[in-house]
Protein backbone atom coordinates (compact mmCIF):
# COMPACT_ATOMS: atom_id res chain seq x y z
CA UNK A 1 0.00 0.00 0.00
CA UNK A 2 2.87 2.18 0.99
CA UNK A 3 4.62 2.25 -2.74
CA UNK A 4 1.26 2.51 -3.83
CA UNK A 5 0.55 5.51 -2.45
CA UNK A 6 3.88 7.17 -3.54
CA UNK A 7 3.63 6.26 -6.90
CA UNK A 8 0.12 8.33 -6.68
CA UNK A 9 2.14 11.02 -4.84
CA UNK A 10 4.99 11.18 -7.16
CA UNK A 11 2.10 11.53 -10.29
CA UNK A 12 0.85 14.18 -8.50
CA UNK A 13 3.89 16.57 -7.28
CA UNK A 14 6.82 14.46 -8.82
CA UNK A 15 9.02 17.21 -7.15
CA UNK A 16 8.37 16.45 -3.94
CA UNK A 17 10.04 13.93 -1.67
CA UNK A 18 7.59 12.46 0.02
CA UNK A 19 9.42 10.09 2.07
CA UNK A 20 11.00 12.63 4.32
CA UNK A 21 8.52 15.85 4.05
CA UNK A 22 6.55 15.98 7.08
CA UNK A 23 4.90 18.98 7.01
CA UNK A 24 3.45 19.05 3.43
CA UNK A 25 0.08 21.02 4.33
CA UNK A 26 1.95 23.39 7.00
CA UNK A 27 5.08 23.80 4.98
CA UNK A 28 2.72 25.01 1.61
CA UNK A 29 4.09 22.31 -0.42
CA UNK A 30 0.60 20.50 -1.05
CA UNK A 31 -1.55 23.45 -2.06
CA UNK A 32 -5.23 23.03 -2.68
CA UNK A 33 -5.14 22.19 -6.07
CA UNK A 34 -2.93 18.58 -5.32
CA UNK A 35 -4.63 17.98 -2.06
CA UNK A 36 -8.22 17.84 -4.85
CA UNK A 37 -6.34 15.37 -7.44
CA UNK A 38 -4.76 13.57 -4.21
CA UNK A 39 -8.30 12.47 -3.38
CA UNK A 40 -9.81 11.76 -6.25
CA UNK A 41 -6.95 9.74 -6.99
CA UNK A 42 -6.61 7.92 -3.64
CA UNK A 43 -10.61 7.42 -3.41
CA UNK A 44 -10.15 5.37 -7.17
CA UNK A 45 -7.11 3.79 -5.85
CA UNK A 46 -8.10 2.78 -2.40
CA UNK A 47 -11.72 1.96 -2.97
CA UNK A 48 -12.46 4.58 -0.09
CA UNK A 49 -14.54 8.09 -0.20
CA UNK A 50 -12.44 11.04 1.44
CA UNK A 51 -15.09 12.91 2.94
CA UNK A 52 -14.90 16.52 3.89
CA UNK A 53 -14.87 15.58 7.09
CA UNK A 54 -11.21 14.07 6.78
CA UNK A 55 -9.80 17.13 4.21
CA UNK A 56 -7.60 18.33 7.47
CA UNK A 57 -4.17 19.09 7.30
CA UNK A 58 -3.11 16.75 9.50
CA UNK A 59 -4.52 13.87 7.30
CA UNK A 60 -1.96 15.09 4.35
CA UNK A 61 0.85 16.54 5.84
CA UNK A 62 3.11 13.18 5.57
CA UNK A 63 3.17 9.85 3.62
CA UNK A 64 2.49 8.39 7.41
CA UNK A 65 -0.72 10.03 7.79
CA UNK A 66 -2.03 9.65 4.35
CA UNK A 67 -1.55 5.76 4.98
CA UNK A 68 -3.48 5.87 8.41
CA UNK A 69 -6.20 7.75 6.77
CA UNK A 70 -6.46 5.35 4.10
CA UNK A 71 -6.17 2.56 6.24
CA UNK A 72 -8.37 4.07 8.38
CA UNK A 73 -11.08 4.55 5.85
CA UNK A 74 -10.82 0.78 4.67
CA UNK A 75 -11.65 -0.43 7.88
CA UNK A 76 -15.37 1.43 8.08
Amino acid sequence: MREELLEILQDVRPDVDFEKEQKLIGDGILESFDIISLVSELNDAFDIEITPRELKPENFNSLDAMLALIQRLQEE
